[in-house]
């Protein structure tokens, strides 16, 4: 399961800046990814929102 770290920009919720997601995935197991860059994801809070692909920033893991 890929983490990302959502960096937001200055419209964003202050409670969404430096959250951590998942992304949404389809039935074929691919992530939900829009036209224009946008991607589907579950915030830790059990939030669903769609945001700006490019501010997402994926988190390593051990």
């Amino acid at each position: 399961m890929t983490r990302y770290k959502y960096l937001g920009d200055r419209y964003t919720d202050e409670v969404l800046k430096g959250a951590t997601c998942t992304a949404v995935r389809d039935e074929r197991g691919k992530c939900i990814r829009g036209r224009n860059g946008s991607m589907l994801v579950r915030f830790d809070s059990g939030l669903v929102a769609n945001v700006i692909g490019r501010l997402l920033r994926k988190i390593s893991t051990p």
